[in-house]
């Protein structure tokens, strides 16, 4: 217990941290950006651990003891939804009871439109439609040498929208808020997406120069890959127990 104890103590020190900040007159009325390993969707919860395979006539794991999965989910932070949002028959509607602007102007609105124009020779554009941009009312400012990867709420394909991948350099530009274009693919869905729900997911990411090495096995490592898949056909969790940090 003790040394658990000292690994956290540890791993707090040690640990980065992202700045949000929001304008005073909204301080305590903004849903708050969270871990993403505290937003999980009930999904994920309630899902069974092990599927039963009729054809193999044997028990699988499911994704919930997927490491890669799981591990992609509950890293970054998740940025919310700042207030309810109504959709019916394609139309959207909010009822947001911000105060007054002080000396900070901010939109008022969880959504904005970009024109279909912006995304035309790309397989986003639809001439007849637009893509929403959901407003984000927090300034973020990342440790120097970082950037932040955005991109939509990883494997939440349960959501009826998609955000778009961005990569901005909060290091050095933290004083304006970045808000995420998303496509409407659910042109089915019809009732309230809820206030803080997830709209994006933020990775800090080190800016680095990277190059690319190619090489052939060598013996030792011809090796080394025999044995550890042969043990991963063999055993379960080998992944979770020798090699996740």
């Amino acid at each position: 217990m003790h040394s658990q104890l000292a690994d956290a103590m540890a791993q707090h020190e040690n640990a980065m941290t992202l700045t949000f900040r929001c304008p005073k007159e909204l301080d305590g009325l903004l849903p708050l950006p969270v871990p993403a390993a505290q937003g999980l969707p009930g999904w994920v919860r309630s899902m069974p651990p092990e599927s039963f395979n009729s054809i193999l006539s044997r028990e699988f794991d499911t994704v919930k003891r997927c490491p890669p999965f799981v591990d992609a989910m509950t890293s970054g932070f998740l940025i919310p939804l700042i207030c309810d949002l109504n959709v019916e028959n394609g139309e959207f509607t909010w009822d947001n009871d911000l105060p007054p602007c002080g000396s900070v102007s901010f939109v008022r609105s969880p959504i904005g439109f970009h024109d279909a124009g912006q995304v035309v020779g790309s397989p986003l554009f639809e001439d007849d439609r637009f893509l929403i941009k959901f407003h984000n009312l927090w300034t973020i400012e990342a440790p120097e040498g970082y950037s932040l990867l955005f991109t939509h709420p990883v494997n939440r394909f349960d959501l009826p929208f998609t955000t778009l991948t961005g990569m901005v350099d909060c290091d050095r530009y933290h004083d304006a808020w970045i808000h995420f274009p998303a496509k409407w693919h659910d042109m089915n869905f019809s009732g309230v997406l809820p206030k803080g729900t997830p709209i994006a997911q933020c990775f800090p990411v080190k800016r680095d120069n990277w190059t690319v090495r190619t090489a052939a096995f060598t013996e030792q490592e011809t090796q080394r890959t025999h044995d550890l898949t042969n043990q991963i056909d063999r055993e379960k969790g080998v992944y979770r127990r020798q090699f996740r940090a």
